[in-house]
């Protein structure tokens, strides 16, 4: 079965982040490492570190994923938001590093009123010098496709092509794929059809690059709408035939569920769920 999991939270300590994973039976998570909302970041001890990594050998859970910070607009055109965001995303790459994670998962950016071309350049401009201050060549930077809400610039997978292909070769490692976000944002991958575009768009403009993480999550708003709302899954628009056509196109990728938590039990209820699609795909089952 292909890796699956959830992202868990820090509160407590990193490391505990990994136990909320494996009491769910994930074999792969995702975490924030601060609070996403704020630009105030905190120490992480050495000890604090250890245990992470020692945990994460010891569970098998992998790859984990970082989720950047909400905050990071590398394309902003306020040069103090862009230098924070380049800062932050540095000391995020730097700690994941240190952690022993393979990937951060970064949302580019918004074009704030520029010109999208402008926004594509200082997003890789900004991009680059990230990459650089951390010196980190052991994580990888994972873009994803974001639902196509106003600003956005990397909605598209040509967007992403275009901010990828004006930055030196190796200092992104793939995409992060958003179910949620590629049907808002004009896939419809409830569709055979839809799916065989997504697809070409992917082997077009980003060969050799490819699909690293997918984020599985319904849309609780229609097709193609923009709006980026998640929903649990196989209750939302997408829906449970929707998703299974999905997740037999794009197979063997690691799956990371940031659906909604409104009740005790939600995480293990959509776990449930995504497991029993999975069955069903590789049974060959209807």
């Amino acid at each position: 079965m292909r890796r699956l999991g959830v992202h868990t939270s820090i509160a407590g300590g990193l490391h505990l982040s990994l136990k909320r994973a494996r009491e769910l039976g994930c074999t792969t998570m995702q975490m924030f490492l601060h609070n996403p909302r704020g630009w105030r970041i905190r120490r992480i001890g050495d000890e604090e570190i250890e245990a992470f990594r020692r945990l994460a050998g010891e569970y098998d859970i992998r790859p984990i994923f970082i989720h950047s910070s909400y905050l990071i607009n590398l394309a902003s055109p306020s040069t103090d938001i862009r230098r924070r965001s380049i800062g932050l995303l540095s000391y995020e790459i730097r700690m994941a590093s240190l952690l022993g994670v393979e990937y951060i998962v970064l949302h580019p950016g918004k074009a704030a009123g520029q010109g999208l071309g402008v926004a594509i350049r200082r997003a890789s401009d900004a991009l680059r010098m990230a990459c650089e201050s951390a010196g980190a060549d052991d994580v990888g930077l994972l873009l994803e496709n974001t639902a196509g809400q106003k600003g956005d610039i990397s909605s598209s997978i040509r967007l992403i092509h275009d901010i990828i292909k004006n930055i030196p070769e190796g200092l992104v490692s793939g995409i992060c794929l958003d179910s949620c976000h590629a049907f808002q944002a004009g896939y419809d991958i409830t569709t055979d059809e839809g799916i065989e575009r997504l697809k070409a768009e992917i082997r077009d403009y980003l060969s050799p690059l490819d699909v690293r993480l997918i984020h599985l999550n319904d849309s609780k708003m229609a097709y193609n709408l923009g709006v980026d709302r998640h929903q649990h899954i196989g209750r939302g628009a997408i829906g449970f035939r929707g998703l299974k056509r999905f997740l037999s196109s794009f197979r063997d990728i690691p799956l990371i569920l940031e659906t909604p938590v409104e009740h005790k039990g939600d995480d293990r209820r959509n776990l449930q769920r995504v497991r029993r699609i999975l069955k069903e795909v590789y049974d060959g089952s209807t």
